[in-house]
């Protein structure tokens, strides 16, 4: 059994990988790391908003067209507006300064692709998170035992404290908050800095998407509860720390 930990600096935070396999050898998922950071360093030439040369910079400035862009921009394109969609317009990447910015979405698509790399390299168990967003495969070996990864929610006041764990064999969970950037979650209505929650957890089978509802949840709070009655968002959850009263609230299959 081989088990690893790595770190990409990568995306202007660190993208951190808990890896194990018991049918590759360490040398092997050595490999299928290497072939993680170059789709990921892609992904930054891709869809990075600070490089002035990035396909994302050029399409903001006007210099180049959606139909113009390479394949995987035209997906997280149509993907966003699926989002915004489903939202009814709290994520909303093209409602920012500058143009489109699909920073809120992208994340926790390339944690899917990431992992699917890595699926396809032979690695069972994968935990991948790209600050805040984490896509996991396979479940987890500890001492022996499997189990589902465990996953904790901090609290956005205190992050010595974790309020709530949850436990996740196959999926996504995204959190948004104040955590590692201040408020830095605008209101696309409004273009003021997002006062629905303070933190909001979501939970589902597609990484991109949840991290799209998570962002969203800190612009609407509760009034964003009805959006999993939809049945696109039927595999979906949410758990969501109140701005106002501080406390939580929960929807979606599994939340108590």
């Amino acid at each position: 059994m081989v088990r690893k930990r790595y770190e990409i600096h990568v995306w202007g935070t660190v993208l951190f990988l808990d890896l194990g396999s018991a049918s590759i050898s360490e040398a092997a998922m050595d490999a299928a790391v290497e072939l993680v950071k170059s789709f990921v360093y892609e992904v930054d030439e891709v869809f990075s908003t600070y490089k002035e040369g990035s396909f994302v910079s050029r399409l903001r400035r006007g210099e180049i067209s959606i139909d113009e862009c390479l394949a995987d921009l035209q997906e997280v394109w149509n993907l966003c507006a699926v989002a915004r969609d489903l939202t009814g317009g709290a994520f909303d990447p093209w409602a920012v300064a500058g143009g489109f910015d699909p920073s809120g979405y992208v994340k926790g698509w390339a944690a899917d692709r990431v992992a699917q790399i890595l699926l396809d390299a032979g690695c069972e168990q994968i935990q991948v998170n790209a600050a805040g967003d984490l896509t996991l495969r396979g479940g987890v070996v500890e001492k022996g035992v499997a189990g589902p990864w465990k996953i904790g929610v901090v609290n956005p006041d205190n992050r010595q404290e974790v309020l709530r764990i949850f436990e996740i064999t196959d999926g996504a969970i995204a959190t948004s908050g104040t955590y590692e950037r201040g408020a830095h979650i605008f209101d696309p209505h409004t273009g003021t800095i997002a006062i629905g929650a303070k933190s909001a957890t979501v939970l589902g089978p597609d990484g991109g998407l949840t991290d799209a509802l998570a962002t969203a949840l800190m612009v609407a709070g509760e009034d964003g509860a009805g959006w999993f009655a939809q049945p696109e968002l039927a595999e979906y959850s949410a758990w969501v720390i109140d701005r106002h009263s501080g406390g939580a609230w929960g929807v979606g299959p599994g939340i108590m």
